[in-house]
Parts: C-alpha cells; structure tokens; sequence
C-alpha cells in the first residue's frame, strides 16, 4: 500500500498528512477546525473508515470463500489420510496443494479483507512480516507442487522405464518444495516493515498504519520481484507446458498409431 494524501480533511494537532481517498469513496466535508485529536479520529472512522453499503457485500463474499476454500481442503486431505488406496502418488501431491490452499486462506483472506475496507494494517509489526511471508511461501508451494505434478505425469507417459514414480519420492519431493519455498521468500519477510501515513497521529492511534516493502534502494526490489517473476511464474510455466504438449503427443500417437516425430 502505497503512501497518499488526504485532501479535505479537518485540522488536527500533531498532523503532518492524510491518506487520500480511493475513487469509490465519497469527499469529505471539512468539519469544524476546532476539532480534537479523539473528534478527529472518531470523525475518519464514521466517514472513512466504516464499511459502506457496497462494502459489506464484499464482506460476505470474502466470508463464503474463506468458508467454503477452508473445508472443501480440510476435507480433501482427511479423504486422502483416512482412505489407505487414495494414498498414491498424484493424491500427494493434491494433498500438499490443498494445505498451501488453506494455508492462503488463512493468512490471505482475512488480512486482505480487513486492510481493503479500513485501509490500516491492525496486526502490528511481527505479522507484517510473517503473514505477508507465508503467503508467498504458500503461492510458491503451490506452483512447485504443479510442476512436480507435470514432471511425474510426463515422466509416467513418456518415460516410464526411466524413473519409478513411489510415495516416497513424493513426500520427499514435498519436502524438498517446502524448504525451497521457505527459502527463496525469505527477503519477502525481512523487507516488509509497519509505517504511518498519518505521522502526527502516529502515537496515538493505529489507524492508517500500513505494512509494505521498505527497500534499501531502487535496484533491489527490481532483481528481487524479476526473480520472484521467474522463479514462481515462467520457469514452472514453461516447464508444464512442454511437459503437457509431449504428454498430448504421446497419447495422441498411441491412438492414431502413427507418430511422426518422437521427442
């Protein structure tokens, strides 16, 4: 969240700068200048920061998605843990997609939902870094786990004399993309910092504290998020692609019984 300013709203003492308005919210009127510092913060959460009409049809939506993402991947993995012949190779690693997916759900949803209507980050320093964090861990889970997807069904089609897809190497390989994933967010975490955009309220209230990247320089966040860009999106990408398009050969070759060029 990016800093701003406020225009139209009422003096204050100690107050260097406001937030400014998002484009669906209504102008303020200016009330009186004599305000003090508790009217004043009373008078952003009436007109500011309280959840409007439209807003609480948001509210709901984010509600039945938590819900329902929440207990349809509880479910999957119970189904998963409770049924021995379920148990298999490709079933693992949907198990270890639907942890990730609660693992969003948890950290995501309710954070996102909160700093969207109030526009304040409520959750102080500590969470700042860790939730932001394991949100990226969490979306790196994923997208590894989809890969290794990829990788063992085109192994299974198109080389299956090469490697011996067990269960085993599937817990290992979930492992394996958990560490990579802690890993490789760490920066997310260490640059992520709590600052106000309302300073000369800062001791006194929470409100409009925000939780964003704090970088040392312009160059940083470049290589970071060009890598983060390859690392979570093209790299995996490309990787499903080809495998998918020489699984798609292979079985349409079986079927038509003639194969006119063998990757």
């Amino acid at each position: 969240m990016s800093e701003t300013k406020l225009d139209g709203l009422p003096s204050c003492r100690n107050c260097s700068s406001v937030p400014e308005l998002n484009d669906t919210q209504e102008p303020f009127s200016i009330p009186s200048a004599d305000y003090n510092d508790e009217e004043f913060l009373q008078y952003l959460w009436r007109e500011y920061l309280h959840p409007k009409e439209y807003e609480w049809v948001l509210i709901a939506g984010y509600i039945v998605v938590f819900i329902v993402a929440l207990i349809g991947n509880i479910l999957v993995c119970i189904a998963v843990w409770k049924n021995h012949h379920m148990r298999t190779v490709t079933n693992y690693f949907i198990v270890n997609l639907s942890l990730a997916d609660v693992l969003v759900t948890i950290t995501c949803l309710p954070a996102t939902l909160v700093v969207d209507i109030t526009e304040t980050w409520f959750f102080g320093q500590t969470l700042c870094k860790v939730i932001p964090y394991l949100q990226t861990v969490s979306v790196s889970v994923s997208v590894l786990t989809l890969s290794c997807i990829a990788l063992d069904r085109w192994y299974a089609i198109c080389h299956p004399l090469m490697f011996k897809s067990t269960a085993k190497r599937a817990r290992n390989s979930i492992i394996v993309i958990w560490i990579v994933s802690c890993i490789i967010m760490i920066p997310q975490a260490i640059v992520m910092e709590c600052s106000s955009m309302f300073p000369g309220l800062a001791n006194k209230t929470i409100l409009f504290t925000v939780c964003d990247e704090q970088w040392g320089g312009e160059v940083y966040p470049k290589m970071y998020h060009i890598c983060f860009f390859l690392v979570t999106y093209v790299a995996p990408l490309c990787l499903m692609v080809l495998a998918y398009l020489q699984i798609f050969q292979k079985l349409w070759c079986r079927q038509v019984k003639a194969c006119p060029l063998e990757w």
